[in-house]
């Protein structure tokens, strides 16, 4: 992988979403999102708003160590996470290939999607992003998808 210095203004773009990084002044919106059973269907269980304070602060600890994590866009939380009534428009899709741009601009050389195997609308939002089915892994049989960047 290239090392480069982390830039906080380098993020995805695409000509629908706007992303900007995820701040704990999130956290209410980070906790609906994460503790919706729907949205939350092929994890364990949703988060609790603890869990969900934890996943906002190690996003904060990727910013500051990577340069990048996942991003908030506008309203909504993408990382295949979309608020239900934002789903089906094409916007994970859309966000996953803006992301992709930005690994591939920064010097990425391999992107990974793992994916519940009951997870078909993950699953397609990892393909139609240029991933393939890599291997399956552990009980649950998680399915890793990849690709290479150019």
């Amino acid at each position: 992988m290239v090392e480069r210095e982390p830039s906080s203004s380098e993020r995805p773009s695409s000509e629908r979403l706007r992303f900007r990084e995820m701040t704990i002044d999130d956290l209410d919106a980070m906790s609906d999102l994460l503790g919706d059973p729907e949205v939350m269907a092929h994890y364990p269980r949703p988060k609790t708003r603890a869990e969900a304070q934890a996943w906002v602060e190690w996003n904060l600890a990727n910013y500051a160590r990577d340069g990048f994590g996942l991003w908030i866009i506008e309203d909504l939380e993408i990382g295949y996470h979309v608020v239900p009534a934002m789903q089906g428009r094409g916007l994970a899709s859309e966000g996953a290939r803006a992301c992709r741009e930005l690994a591939r601009r920064r010097g990425i050389e391999r992107l990974i999607a793992i994916v519940h195997p009951d997870n078909r609308a993950s699953q397609r939002v990892a393909e139609k992003c240029g991933l393939v089915l890599e291997q399956e892994f552990g009980d649950q049989r998680f399915r890793v998808y990849a690709a290479a960047l150019p």
